[in-house]
C-alpha cells in the first residue's frame, strides 16, 4: 500500500503497519492487530465504545488516524493496568451486555489517573461521552467512587 510502513506503539509494543495513514486506528487495532477489546460503535466519536488512551488521555479510536497516533503511546483495554478499577466493575455488577464496557473502563481509568477523588459532577462530566444502552450509569458511578474511596491513585492506569 505505502512505500513506508507506519509504526504504532500499542500497549508498550511497536507494530509496523502497511496501511493508509488516514485509516482510523480502530481498524488497525481490531482488524490488523487482532485486539478486539476496543469496540466499534457509532463511527462518529459519539458513543465512546472505541475509547483508547493516547499518551494517557482518552481518545476515540474511530476518529484518530494511524498517522495521528504515530509517535504516541496508545493503550487499549488489553493493556489497561487499572486492576482495582476492573475489580470494582465486577464488584458493582456494572456490565450487562458488556459492549460499551471497554470504552467505559478506559474513560474511568483516565479520570482516576487525573483525579483520584472525583465528585459526582466530575464523574458525570468525564463519562458523558460514553453511552451505555443498558443504563448502568449508577453502577458505573458507584464503581468509580469505590476505587476513589480506597485512595487508589491508579498509577499505571495507562501504561
Amino acid at each position: 500500500m505505502n512505500d513506508e510502513k507506519l509504526t504504532l506503539s500499542i500497549n508498550g509494543k511497536s507494530f509496523a503497519l502497511d496501511t493508509d495513514p488516514k485509516m482510523p486506528i480502530l481498524w488497525a487495532i481490531r482488524d490488523m492487530l487482532g485486539m478486539t477489546g476496543t469496540k466499534y460503535g457509532c463511527g462518529a466519536g459519539l458513543c465512546g465504545a472505541c475509547t483508547v488512551h493516547i499518551d494517557g488521555k482518552p481518545a476515540r479510536a474511530c476518529l484518530t488516524s494511524v498517522a495521528q497516533a504515530q509517535g504516541k503511546q496508545v493503550t487499549t483495554i488489553e493493556g489497561l493496568a487499572a486492576e482495582e478499577l476492573k475489580q470494582a466493575w465486577s464488584d458493582h455488577n456494572v456490565p450487562q451486555c458488556g459492549y460499551c464496557q471497554s470504552g467505559q473502563l478506559m474513560s474511568a481509568a483516565a479520570l482516576l489517573a487525573e483525579n483520584a477523588a472525583p465528585t459526582d459532577a466530575e464523574i458525570e462530566s468525564a463519562m458523558s461521552g460514553n453511552i451505555c444502552r443498558c443504563g448502568t450509569y449508577t453502577r458505573i458511578k458507584s464503581a468509580i467512587h469505590s476505587v476513589s474511596k480506597k485512595g487508589v491513585s491508579n498509577k499505571g492506569a495507562s501504561s
